[in-house]
């Protein structure tokens, strides 16, 4: 059963945000970060938080798209993921590559 975790519409839009995320910065990333992010599902996270800089963002898409098989979540819909961009993808040239990394 899930907790509730409170939410902020997005503008004029129907959605809402989740206003508490699960962080997913793990030093070092071990087996046991899929099955923590399953479970943080479980109780109702639907906003997770990773950066450029953690070794987490592919093993979160991972367990993500693992959730989705298993049932926990509808769709991606329902899911936010916020990353940050690394300071050496913060220059002219470097944006648009550093994000479709963090995106892929």
């Amino acid at each position: 059963m899930g907790t509730a975790i409170p939410e902020e519409p997005l503008g004029s839009t129907e959605k809402s945000i989740p206003l508490v995320g699960f962080g997913t910065v793990e030093y070092p990333l071990n087996e046991a970060f899929k099955e923590r992010v399953l479970h943080a599902i479980k109780l109702g996270y639907r906003h997770f938080d990773t950066a450029a800089s953690y070794p987490s963002e592919q093993p979160l898409g991972e367990a993500l798209t693992e959730a989705l098989r298993l049932g926990l979540v509808k769709s991606r819909d329902e899911l936010f993921i916020t990353s940050k961009l690394w300071l050496t993808d913060s220059y002219y040239g470097r944006v648009i590559p550093g994000l479709q990394k963090t995106l892929k």
